[in-house]
């Protein structure tokens, strides 16, 4: 198995992510664009994670609603409001670049994000 179609490699990945956004997060002046665009990486990952495990191909995205709504289609449907999804999206690449406002609520609010769907993740995935 290669890495990209081993579910546990996308999940290793998206856990460096979290422990990323979290420890950005923490600082005492916290990197608020890092621990949103690792938040976002994190919870792309781990659904990219699901559609590897159960066999479907997928397109190069960031787009989390995209890849929510092709997980469905495999007959997993992710319980989270797509409009946490598609807040956590932009965060992917807009965030890197100047003229997004950002403060500390909205990284609290996307890592709040990628938890819930790792969390979820890993419960489909068999782990702990």
């Amino acid at each position: 198995m290669s890495e990209i179609t081993d579910p546990r490699y996308w999940t290793a990945i998206a856990e460096e992510d979290l422990t990323t956004a979290q420890l950005v997060i923490r600082r005492k002046k916290p990197l608020l664009r890092s621990a949103c665009f690792h938040a976002q990486q994190c919870a792309e990952k781990y659904l990219k994670a699901i559609l590897v495990a159960h066999g479907q191909k997928f397109p190069k995205t960031h787009d989390l609603i995209d890849l929510s709504d092709l997980c469905q289609r495999a007959g997993i449907l992710i319980p989270i409001d797509k409009d946490q999804l598609d807040g956590l999206t932009p965060h992917a690449i807009r965030i890197r670049y100047p003229g997004m406002p950002l403060d500390l609520a909205d990284a609290q609010a996307a890592l709040a994000t990628a938890k819930f769907v790792r969390a979820f993740a890993r419960k489909i995935l068999g782990l702990k």
